[in-house]
């Protein structure tokens, strides 16, 4: 009987650990992230195709990042500066964000996930992570958009 006992115990621990170790590989999170490509860029507000920014709450799209970058800018003295690349399945060919009709949010078309511009956070999902943000500085004439 103690033999039987044993045995049974030792399965019991066995389909336990079993349990929990297929648990915590089922609640492993996707750790897919949109990819880290090197920014440095300048622009200038008053330059053709960038006077969008010259007054708070004027964006512009430019070349750079992963899928393109959206310049925002948020006050007299600060821009803000975010990836196009949305980060909801971000290996999918799909997923760019655009800046909708209310100038103050953007939107996959693919996936249906909305952010706010001013800060990159989502509004709506699928997406669970806000926009990839960039570094920003500005000397008066010149934004700098690095990482």
């Amino acid at each position: 009987m103690k033999i039987t006992k044993k045995l049974k115990s030792r399965h019991l621990s066995f389909l336990m650990l079993f349990a929990c170790a297929a648990l915590i590989a089922a609640c492993k999170k996707n750790d897919e992230r949109v990819p880290d490509v090197a920014v440095d860029i300048y622009v200038s507000p008053t330059e053709p195709g960038f006077t969008d920014l010259n007054a708070p709450g004027g964006w512009v799209y430019i070349v750079g990042g992963s899928r393109g970058i959206v310049v925002y800018r948020q006050s007299l003295d600060a821009f803000l500066a975010f990836d196009r690349h949305c980060p909801y399945q971000p290996s999918s060919s799909c997923g760019k964000v655009e800046v909708d009709s209310t100038n103050i949010q953007v939107t996959d078309p693919c996936c249906g996930s909305t952010f706010l511009l001013f800060d990159g956070s989502v509004v709506k999902g699928p997406a669970t992570l806000p926009l990839k943000q960039y570094e920003t500085s500005f000397d008066g004439t010149w934004v700098h958009i690095f990482n």
